[in-house]
């Protein structure tokens, strides 16, 4: 499991900390009602930058030939092409099998969920321009792998998820952030065990609370191309699919996101499962807390190593196959950092474990920019740059 790297608190969770000073959805309210109660806890506040560009910096400056790693891996349309292939597969084995059988959900959390993780993983890489060098190809072929999951997502997806990168922890801008709403309600064991089984809603659902970006030509295309293929897997071909193939499909989606080990990704990239000092704890002293944290574990195999989050937001131009080998090339850059190895535990610690919870975010109330556009207060919309620099 993660690795302290701090001394531990005072042992108590339940301290008294600053109150939640506003967030992009009105729930600021809710916080400043609360500021006087002594159970109530506050997420991580800070003015310090966030680490990864400093780092980034640091490591091109000891070992200068990383920046050879960057660049588009052709390895990527492979997989996706076959994981595609294989959820057909199984949508059209399971076209005459009861929504309701043990078989249809054993089928789909074991190999539905695992694969549509797999292709939400894979809009991802996509989203930073790592399985073509064109930009165009790129958007084009995050809507095919789009494809099983039943739903347009990745045209929204990538806007949001490189804001995440440029706006890391910045509230109001970066939409993977529990809102003070969130974390009011769900910061019990009850309250997170609820968000570890629904959380791909919430992933779906807060960011246009957040903010909304623009809908373009490519989200139509992205809307337009999903439609017509759960359409034709419904109506179309019946001695291939059936409406159970599509729900297999959209079961695979829901079960990727819930209470499944490879989604234990969501909640161990950012959430900080580390005691930290009071002092770190206070914004005003500018003593950073640790807000990115990697997985190293056999699962990355399927997830296109996204456990190597340090290394990604480090090096986001660094695809999938080489974050290894950047993490081997600048060992002693992420040697001492805490970590995870079973994002399994992760699951299991975030719901049962009181020191941990929704609360446990870093959060920044200015910088950052949006890219793509966005109606966000103090946002820079840019979206040319986003191309070169994803």
């Amino acid at each position: 499991m993660a690795r302290s790297v701090t001394a531990t608190t005072n042992g108590t969770s339940k301290r008294k900390n600053r109150a939640v000073n506003g967030s992009a959805d009105g729930s600021a309210v809710a916080s400043s009602k609360l500021e006087n109660d002594p159970g109530y806890r506050d997420f991580f506040w800070t003015y310090t930058e966030e680490p990864h560009r400093t780092r980034r910096l640091a490591i091109i400056k000891a070992h200068p030939e990383v920046t050879k790693l960057c660049g588009p891996e052709p390895l990527t349309k492979y997989v996706v092409a076959g994981v595609v292939a294989l959820q057909l597969l199984c949508a059209h084995l399971l076209r005459d099998t009861s929504f309701w059988s043990w078989k249809f959900w054993a089928v789909g959390y074991v190999i539905g969920a695992t694969s549509n993780q797999n292709l939400f993983l894979a809009i991802h890489e996509i989203s930073h321009n790592l399985a073509f060098r064109s930009a165009m190809a790129n958007r084009l072929f995050a809507i095919f792998a789009n494809l099983p999951i039943g739903v347009p997502y990745s045209a929204s997806f990538r806007p949001y998820h490189l804001t995440h990168h440029k706006s890391l922890g910045v509230d109001g801008l970066d939409t993977d952030l529990p809102t003070a709403l969130e974390a009011f309600f769900l910061d019990s064991i009850l309250g997170k065990a609820f968000f570890c089984t629904f959380q791909i809603f919430f992933y779906a659902i807060r960011p246009i609370t957040v903010y909304r970006v623009p809908f373009t030509w490519v989200h139509w295309i992205n809307l337009l191309i999903q439609l017509g293929f759960d359409y034709v897997l419904v109506y179309c071909l019946p001695s291939f699919f059936s409406i159970n193939s599509l729900l297999y499909l959209l079961l695979s989606s829901f079960l990727a996101g819930s209470l499944h080990p490879t989604a234990g990704h969501f909640i161990a990239e950012h959430y900080v499962y580390e005691k930290v000092l009071p002092e770190a704890r206070d914004p005003s002293n500018n003593i950073p807390v640790p807000e990115t944290f990697s997985y190293y574990g056999p699962l990355n195999l399927l997830t296109y190593n996204v456990g190597l989050h340090n290394e990604h937001h480090d090096f986001p131009a660094i695809p999938w196959t080489r974050l290894p080998v950047l993490h081997e090339l600048a060992k002693e850059f992420y040697a001492d950092l805490p970590h995870h190895r079973s994002w399994t535990y992760v699951l299991w610690r975030f719901i049962f474990d009181e020191e941990v919870g929704m609360r446990c975010r870093v959060k920044r109330k200015q910088g950052g920019r949006v890219v793509g556009g966005g109606t966000a207060v103090a946002k820079v919309a840019d979206w040319k740059e986003d191309e070169v620099e994803a």
